[in-house]
């Protein structure tokens, strides 16, 4: 079975994304973008491999997701997870999203939050930071 092999990004509400990156830039040294910023982490079994967590301010009017905040976890096999899941009476939220740096899909946990499940493509995702990492 699929399993969760990390925390791949902390997305939350803000009055103001921009403001609020740039603020985190200034003062506290974040290598923002237009996404926020990631930081470079090394995964726990294969340590030679790179991981990243994304960190996200977002629109307080985003559709993404619906409370303040959204946790993205790393899965190691997104069709596996669901499949467990579909069997536990968990529903996906939506379609199964297929990017060139990974697939995304949405369920809820018991208190209504919303999840992002990410099963990464990591060779993609690191071409597309171009070196802006912690």
């Amino acid at each position: 079975m699929g399993r969760v092999t990390g925390v791949g990004g902390i997305f939350f509400r803000s009055a103001d994304p921009e403001a609020q990156r740039a603020w985190y830039k200034q003062h506290l040294g974040l290598n923002t973008d237009a996404y926020g910023t990631n930081f470079e982490t090394r995964q726990t079994l294969n340590p030679e491999r790179k991981s990243y967590l994304q960190w996200s301010p977002f629109s307080e009017s985003t559709d993404y997701f619906e409370k303040a905040f959204m946790i993205n976890y790393r899965v190691d096999n997104l069709d596996e997870i669901l499949e467990s899941l579909g069997n536990d009476g968990i529903e996906l939220i939506g379609e199964i999203q297929v990017e060139d740096y990974g697939k995304f899909a949405h369920i809820r946990d018991p208190e209504g939050n919303r999840i992002e499940l990410w099963e990464p493509v990591d060779e993609e995702y690191e071409k597309m930071l171009d070196g802006r990492t912690f």
